[in-house]
Formats: C-alpha cells, structure tokens, sequence
C-alpha cells in the first residue's frame, strides 16, 4: 500500500532475499468480459492478451500506462462477485493530468480530495475533506477515485517524492549502459554534426529515456531531435 505510515515512523531496511517478487497481474471480478475490456481500452491501457480455450476460458490483460503491474480478468479466471475489488491504487504524480486523462477515457472520476488526520478523524471515510491536500510540500495525501462498469473501485493518489527506501535498489548491468551510451553517442555526433551549440546533456536525456521507453534507435533519435527543436530551440537544417 502506497502510505507513510510505518510502524517505527522510519522506513525500514531493505531485506536481504535471494528471490525477486516482482507484482505483475491483479486480477479483476467482472460480469461482462467485452464490456471491461472495451471500458480499460478506452482510458489507454496497454492490451497485452485476450485468450480464449473453448467456451469456459477466456483471460484478458492489460496494463496501465508505464505501469509494472497489470490487471487480468475474464471467464473462468476468478470466483470472486463482478465488483468486489476495491481499493486498488493507481499512484500517478500530477493528480490534475491523470484525471483529465482519466475523464477524456471515460472514466467518471470524483473530485480530488484529502483527508483531515486531527484527533477524532482519524477515519479515512469519516475525515474526507474536498480539495487537494492544502500542504503543496506534501506527498501522498491527495486523492481520487473512479469506478470500473462493474464498480471495482480505483483510487488515485498523488506522489511526488518518495520516503527514503520505499523504493527498491537495482543492480545496474554495467555493460549493457556501456553499450547503450555508446550508441547514444554515435547517434548524438550526427545531431551534433550539423546543430548549434548546444549541451549535449539534453539530447542524451531524451534519446535514452526513449530508448528505455523501449523505441528503436531510430526512433530515439527522432525524438531527441524533437526534443531539443520544441523543448530547448536547438533545430538542425531540414
């Protein structure tokens, strides 16, 4: 759950394990499996299966934008009554874009609201308060929400910076950024061959994020050009 709040009010170390746990599939209670589907496409979501085995089977994937986890539902995949999730939560880092984004899918999103933590207010339902959280300097504590056609319910909850070791850390595979930087490289000489002055910096920021985003080199490229044109003024010649 993405929260604050510890046992301790500090976070805690991070456990030596063997065996990576990696989140993929929630899976999603529904009562009409072409109506969900069409409902989850509409707001953007990645589809990454639809597989049906004879008439008793059919699973569906799609996962949320950039999202590591994805949700899964469909015939035959889950005993649990159409509409019984809740609280599922979608943590985003500008609360007023994802539901604009969110509405423009077609998702009835509430207004955005916080909660009153005061003595006696404890009570997320009981302390709900309109508006976003007044403290701007304050992560975690502003929120949506919408419903699915079903009424599985999605929250929405804004986070802008992290408390220290609420992430996990990742060995970096050294020679493959070798190898990746390298090729930034070569694809910057050719922009840099023929731009004005400019810091290299910025092409190979936005030529790697798209390369991580998973878009070829060719791709990167058009978009690092693009970047430096409409985000830094730096055109080359046509």
């Amino acid at each position: 759950m993405a929260s604050t709040d510890t046992s301790s009010g500090t976070a805690m170390p991070t456990p030596e394990v063997a065996v990576d746990y990696d989140l993929e599939v929630v899976t999603l209670p529904v009562s009409d499996v072409d109506q969900a589907k069409s409902f989850y496409v509409g707001l953007g979501w990645r589809l990454d299966n639809d597989t049906m085995v004879g008439e008793d089977f059919r699973a569906v994937q799609l996962t949320p934008p950039y999202s590591g986890c994805s949700i899964q539902f469909g015939k035959g995949v889950t005993k649990a009554q159409p509409g019984s999730a809740d609280r599922m939560l979608l943590v985003v880092n500008d609360m007023d874009a994802a539901r604009a984004d969110l509405i423009s899918g077609g998702a009835e999103v509430s207004d955005i609201y916080h909660y009153d933590r005061r003595p006696g207010h404890a009570g997320e339902l009981e302390s709900r308060v309109a508006g976003p959280d007044p403290n701007k300097s304050r992560s975690y504590s502003t929120y949506a929400s919408f419903k699915d056609p079903d009424g599985n319910t999605w929250f929405l909850q804004e986070i802008t910076k992290r408390v220290p070791g609420r992430e996990w850390a990742t060995d970096v595979d050294v020679a493959t950024l070798a190898d990746l930087l390298h090729e930034t490289s070569e694809h910057h000489g050719l922009f840099e061959a023929v731009a004005p002055p400019h810091d290299w910096w910025d092409w190979y920021a936005a030529y790697l994020d798209a390369r991580e985003r998973g878009n070829s080199s060719e791709e990167a490229t058009t978009t690092a050009n693009r970047y430096m044109a409409d985000v830094k003024h730096i055109v080359v010649p046509a």
